[in-house]
């Protein structure tokens, strides 16, 4: 099992990362590869899965791919991904559960390519889910993209934070304030922090060649959450649903550059309503 160290070609110093035209075809490979393991495992996220067969499968995926599992080793982690059902907040840990009919699951990979990190997660519906699952899955999404419709050179990272906020809370639906999105490309998890809500103006300026992730966590109820004695998985307090979505991106010149685009076009899934 690989220390950070090891797996880390640079260290997070707390100053943000300006990256060179060149860099962005590093993050570009590692991203993709990312999200073809998250497109590998769509046809077996179905009931009666077992979560730690999904882990299992990654794994092998990514390292037949040449690359490393990120998490696999992080600061103790012992899993390739972190996979969290319905009201799991985020870093829900692989086992013996099995997913169920009508289960809505985040999954969120990230692998090391050549170094640089592609940092991903997308939302799996496992059968017939209910329609206000299918509601806080698409409400998720479109925050997504509402965030990334806010990255831009001169932008901030409140800018991100209040084009998040202000459309989860207009849906009646909630953001979660205990995790955030970050730099990313050599380092793991570097600067900036990305808040998924604030004011327009504050924060970050937004540079080209600044690498981060967007990953937006909503809740169906409030937005308390709480951490399990395992000391990784969190959950809402209220017991509500919650979703998340995850884009690794860079800041160009014009707007900005996805690197986790799905090959196969499957970032967003099809819901089945019951």
């Amino acid at each position: 099992m690989a220390s950070t160290d090891i797996l880390d070609a640079e260290h997070r110093t707390g100053r943000i990362k300006v990256h060179k035209p060149e860099d962005f075809e590093g993050m570009r490979r590692a991203g993709r590869l990312a999200a073809e393991c998250l497109d590998m495992l769509v046809p077996h996220v179905v009931p009666g899965a077992v979560t730690d067969d999904l882990d299992r499968m990654a794994r092998e995926f990514i390292l037949d791919h040449g690359a490393l599992p990120a998490c696999l080793g992080y600061r103790g982690y012992t899993k390739t991904l972190c996979i969290s059902p319905n009201h799991i907040v985020c870093h829900g840990i692989p086992g013996e559960r099995s997913l169920r009919e009508g289960d809505i699951a985040n999954i969120d990979v990230t692998v090391i390519v050549d170094g640089w990190h592609g940092d991903t997660s997308r939302m799996y519906g496992v059968g017939q889910i209910a329609p206000r699952a299918k509601r806080l899955v698409e409400v998720t999404y479109e925050a997504l993209e509402r965030g990334l419709a806010a990255v831009k050179p001169g932008a901030t990272t409140g800018d991100i934070g209040h084009a998040i906020q202000s459309y989860v809370e207009s849906m009646r639906c909630s953001v979660v304030r205990d995790f955030c999105g970050h730099g990313v490309g050599r380092v793991f998890h570097d600067a900036p922090n990305i808040l998924h809500f604030g004011q327009r103006g504050t924060g970050e300026v937004l540079k080209p060649g600044m690498f981060f992730t967007i990953e937006p966590m909503v809740n169906l109820g409030k937005h308390p959450v709480k951490l399990l004695a395992d000391g990784w998985t969190a959950v809402t307090r209220d017991k509500s649903l919650s979703a998340q979505c995850e884009h690794s991106v860079g800041v160009t010149e014009a707007a900005y550059e996805v690197f986790t685009v799905s090959p196969a076009g499957l970032f967003k899934p099809p819901l089945q309503s019951a």
